[in-house]
């Protein structure tokens, strides 16, 4: 009895932390999805491939989206003609380079703010990284699915259905779509509506404010339900597995950080919350092991694997987890060995 009301005490105080932030993240993205036309940045983004690598992962900034909507904005930008570079930037440092997941993260290890800026510093290094080096590859077509690739510097036509409402927005269906460029793309879900370039940045203000309303009740319940699984495991795995099995796995140079790796992997939970899942491990693994749940989490996110292969072929999407998880690795093996 007093391991579970230990664990119900903790769970709800994850949630507790937690959800005002979720709110937050939620009501960003939204917004952005329905706002803001990426296109513009386009025409004003840096031509050298480090510098465009370094751009594209400092966009999140502007555009506070976690990674249950960072795929589809990348998938945008590559449509609409943006360097490649800017694009794998994006992809891997937006759901931790904006303001929301720093503050955050502050608010969560506000007693060790080394936490939050080593996060931050390493998140920039590595997305910048990995974005330079996809950019060596001149021909990116045979990493993209048919569809992005053939109009990567074309807007992808999106039916409407009989009242003129595009099928983007029409529930009921999943991706559906052929090999010809002019295929339907039917979706049914807030983050694969992002999939497609933004059909709605003409619409009326009072259209998008009411579609803005309707996205943010759809992602509460779907990333609602991610945050109370990870939130329940968290305290799942404080109670119910002996102290001296996490002690001993945590406080190991190397076995903490792959631990909270696969754990970031497996568990999926939102960046904008991450951090308080993290903060319950905090008394028990080493430093570098958080960060590294904090890096790699965002990054490799399993529910958005199907996302990322509706962009990219998987022999890309295989090279993206290779390197960011090695650099994840290094990164935290660094700081249990010379930072503490």
């Amino acid at each position: 009895m007093v391991q579970l009301n230990t664990g119900l005490t903790l769970f709800l105080s994850l949630l507790v932390e937690a959800v005002p932030f979720l709110l937050i993240g939620v009501a960003f993205s939204s917004v952005l999805l329905f706002f803001v036309d990426e296109r513009r940045l386009v025409g004003v983004l840096p031509k050298n491939a480090f510098l465009g690598a370094l751009a594209g992962s400092l966009i999140g900034l502007m555009f506070p989206v976690c990674e249950c909507g960072n795929v589809p904005v990348a998938r945008r930008l590559l449509v609409q003609g943006a360097p490649t570079a800017v694009s794998m930037g994006f992809l891997l440092a937006a759901p931790t380079i904006n303001p929301v997941v720093f503050w955050a993260t502050w608010v969560a290890f506000r007693g060790q703010p080394e936490i939050v800026f080593m996060r931050i510093g390493f998140t920039l290094l590595i997305a910048t990284l990995v974005g330079w080096v996809f950019s060596h590859q001149k021909d990116m077509g045979p990493f993209l699915q048919p569809a992005v690739a053939r109009s990567r510097f074309r807007d992808v036509p999106v039916a409407a259905d009989e009242q003129g409402k595009p099928d983007l927005l029409k529930g009921g269906t999943f991706l559906q779509g052929g090999d010809s460029l002019g295929a339907t793309l039917r979706l049914d879900t807030p983050m694969a509506q992002r999939l497609v370039a933004n059909p709605v940045v003409e619409k009326s203000l009072t259209s998008k404010l009411l579609l803005v309303v309707e996205n943010m009740v759809r992602e509460l319940r779907e990333l609602g339900a991610v945050l109370i699984l990870g939130s329940a495991i968290a305290a799942t795995v404080q109670v119910a597995i002996p102290r001296e099995l996490i002690l001993g796995l945590g406080q190991g140079m190397v076995s903490s950080i792959l631990a909270m790796m696969l754990l970031a992997a497996v568990v999926s939970i939102c960046s904008t919350v991450d951090s308080f899942f993290a903060l319950s491990f905090a008394s028990t693994f080493t430093s570098g092991s958080l960060l590294a749940f904090l890096i790699f989490g965002p990054m490799i996110d399993l529910k958005n694997i199907g996302l990322l292969l509706t962009v990219f072929r998987a022999r890309a999407v295989f090279y993206l987890f290779a390197l960011a998880g090695m650099m994840s690795f290094g990164s935290a093996l660094f700081v249990n060995l010379y930072v503490g």
